[in-house]
């Protein structure tokens, strides 16, 4: 069987919170999974041909996440929490892609320590029939694949 690039609609959320039901596993966009090293210039005494560039420690973007708005959601109380009386705990969010099987892939990403430091709620407007979108966003102090 020949293997191919996955598919990048089939995939799981899942949070390491209690209260999180299976409801909150359900997304329809992850974006965010992106890590750089970040460099640092360095001008030698002497050589005017160039500047040595230094790696420095690398740097994380925000984890964001999107559905439609749910009523009732273990998620959005431990957003609210955060947002409205600064008290959260970090917790580690597992993305993992699956195959057709419904089985993981053989491996997760897995972002340590994330806290939320965004919610929006998409626009209503009486003049268009759409679905409410919440947007969840992250932050993390890294992520990393883990095999599952």
């Amino acid at each position: 069987m020949a293997e191919y690039p996955p598919v990048g609609f089939h995939f799981r959320v899942e949070f390491g919170l209690s209260g999180i039901g299976d409801r909150d596993s359900r997304f329809q966009e992850v974006s965010g999974l992106s890590a750089e090293l970040g460099t640092e210039e360095l001008q030698e005494g002497g050589e005017n041909r160039f500047v040595h560039r230094l790696p420095t420690l690398p740097k994380y973007g925000s984890l964001v996440l999107k559905r439609g708005l749910l009523t009732d959601s273990g998620l959005i109380r431990w957003l609210t929490d955060a947002v409205e009386n600064f008290s959260f705990e970090p917790t580690t969010v597992n993305v993992t892609l699956l195959n057709e099987q419904h089985e993981p892939l053989g491996f997760t990403y897995s972002f340590v320590r994330a806290w939320p430091v965004k919610w929006t709620v998409s626009d209503f407007k009486a003049q268009e029939s759409g679905l409410v979108v919440e947007t969840l966003e992250l932050s993390y102090s890294y992520f990393k694949r883990v095999a599952s």
